[in-house]
């Protein structure tokens, strides 16, 4: 049986297919980094290429410094949230506080709170001092560093809060704001006792207290000793059920020290501006 032929190759099919169009690897990149939510890489992959070729950067040491930028921006972006929401005083921070005033044990706590431990143990933070002796100013400030470490605090003031909690009582929401409230690491009560509420008021307040106990660190000042906190919550039995939930597992700060407003004012007096 003989082999059939060849048939020689003839010249149209001696030509070469035309090239395949080569996918664009940039907007092809760009548009799978989107789709995976990395902005920043996104943005920054291009301009990291260009530096690692004329650097000669490997391809690990180019991805861990697009991956660390990632990290950054979403670090920086997290407590930008967190800071919002804190609803802290934004003028009053670490920096400006003045330590000075203060007697240096109160100073070495406030330093020892300042790595947060704290809150991981669930415990509280409860500053006493004279109207205008720095208690708000410091649970800012101290605050304001948790925050910068990731953490979640909210600033309240105690009149403000009893007011938002009664009207969750009356509509039926109270423990839904409970549990709203406790996403938060920490809970900051500003000026406990500053203003007289009603019993009803301080019922909610308890009941927020009682919830919150071994399970969220609260952060509160007030200018009256435990000794009248009869005054705030209107009968000895819940006074000491409410003392007794936030002394346990607690650190007690009591600010003695002059108001700064009052200085401020004195030292305004004697010393005018020209």
């Amino acid at each position: 049986m003989t082999k059939a032929a060849t048939k020689p190759a003839t010249r149209a099919s001696r030509k070469q297919a035309p090239p395949t169009a080569k996918p664009d690897r940039t907007a092809q990149l760009t548009d799978q980094l989107k789709e995976l939510r990395l902005p920043t890489i996104r943005d920054r992959f291009q301009e990291s290429a260009v530096r690692a070729e004329t650097e000669n950067l490997s391809h690990l040491e180019y991805l861990s410094e697009l991956t660390t930028r990632e990290c950054e921006a979403r670090r920086e972006g997290r407590i930008k949230r967190l800071m919002t929401r804190s609803k802290l005083h934004p003028g009053k921070t670490w920096d400006n506080f003045k330590f000075k005033r203060l007697p240096l044990h109160v100073v070495r706590q406030l330093e020892t709170l300042r790595d947060g431990s704290f809150l991981d143990r669930r415990e509280n933070v409860l500053l006493f001092g004279k109207p205008g002796s720095g208690k708000s100013h410091a649970l800012c400030a101290l605050s304001e560093q948790l925050i910068l470490q990731g953490r979640s605090l909210l600033f309240t003031t105690c009149s403000l809060l009893v007011q938002q909690l009664l009207i969750a009582k009356r509509d039926l929401r109270l423990p839904k704001m409970i549990k709203q409230l406790s996403s938060f690491e920490g809970l900051i009560i500003d000026d406990l006792g500053y203003v007289q509420q009603s019993r009803e008021e301080m019922e909610v307040l308890f009941t927020l207290l009682a919830e919150r106990y071994e399970r969220g660190s609260v952060l509160l000042t007030s200018n009256l000793a435990f000794s009248k906190w009869d005054q705030i919550f209107k009968d000895a039995m819940t006074t000491a059920a409410a003392i007794d939930r936030l002394v346990h597992h607690s650190v007690i700060i009591e600010m003695n020290v002059p108001s700064y407003r009052v200085e401020t004012a004195k030292n305004t007096k004697t010393n005018p501006s020209p």
